[in-house]
Formats: C-alpha cells, structure tokens, sequence
C-alpha cells in the first residue's frame, strides 16, 4: 500500500511541475524594457555564467520591485512550490535560499524559460541534476513570469 501512495504522490508531483497554459505566453510584451533578448545565433560560444538561452543581459534595480516580486509569488505559488522551497532545503528541487547570489540574473532567466536545453548543456543544471535525480520541466514560462520570478527571488534573498 505504501509503494502505491508513494507511486501517486510522485505521479502528483510530476503532473504539477509540468502544466503550463499557452494564457502565460499573451502577456510577454509587459516590461519588455527591463529584459534584453537576442537570437541564439547572435552568441555562437557558450558562456557559462549566462547559460543557452535568448537571454544575454538581465537589467536588474539595486532596490526591488515589489510589484514584480508579487506577481513573482503568484507564478512561484502555483508552478514552484510544488517542488522547490525558499530556504536551502531540498524538495524534489533544490531550495531557492541564496540562489541569486549563485547565479546571475541572465542564467536564472535562461534556465526557467529554456530548462531543457540549459540542463543539456550547462554543467551547474547538470550537477543539480545529479544531486535531486528528477528533472525539471519546462514550466512554459512567459519572459515577463520569468522576470517576475527572478524578482521574487531577490526578494526571498534578502533584497529591499
């Protein structure tokens, strides 16, 4: 009975961290001001600070947006928290406690909105990888959902 719980919860988990709905992708062209896109092929060579994405450089403020931030929890609320808490405990994903610090804004952006391409190529979403054993699923983020969320991060790291 319990491998048949344990079954079910990890069948949850999974059906949680995957859904996504196309509605995230009409509002994309919001705050298209703070985030700087260009196509792949403008940077052959991969960096591995920035990681493999349309990313190449994030504008971030010294203080936080609190209005992003809160529309940062809500995307964090119903397609994270499932899977990933806001300390450093491990979930099925790793803690976000810090992860600002770890990684640069144009890596984090990269990685929620291009996930399986970043955990192909990236060593840092590899070695995550190796140490949770799920990976993690493409969430369908939005650009602006993706810059909400970074900037929720921020704030869980402390930022005012």
């Amino acid at each position: 009975m319990k491998k048949v719980f344990g079954i079910f919860i990890a069948g949850f988990l999974l059906y949680a961290c995957s859904g996504g709905t196309k509605e995230n992708n009409a509002n994309t062209t919001a705050n298209s001001d703070a985030v700087s896109a260009t196509d792949n092929s403008a940077n052959p060579s991969y960096d591995p600070k920035r990681g493999e994405g349309k990313f190449t450089k994030v504008d971030i403020g010294a203080t936080l947006d609190a209005t992003m931030a809160d529309a940062g929890k809500k995307v964090y609320d119903v397609k994270c928290s499932a899977c990933h808490k806001l300390t450093t405990e491990k979930l099925v994903g790793p803690g976000w406690s810090g992860v600002t610090s770890r990684h640069a804004p144009e890596w984090i952006m990269n990685f929620v909105t291009n996930t399986d391409a970043m955990i192909d190529k990236d060593p840092a979403a590899q070695a995550q990888l190796e140490i949770c054993l799920v990976r993690m699923p493409n969430q369908n983020l939005s650009d602006d959902d993706a810059r909400h969320l970074l900037e929720f991060m921020r704030k869980n790291d402390g930022v005012k």
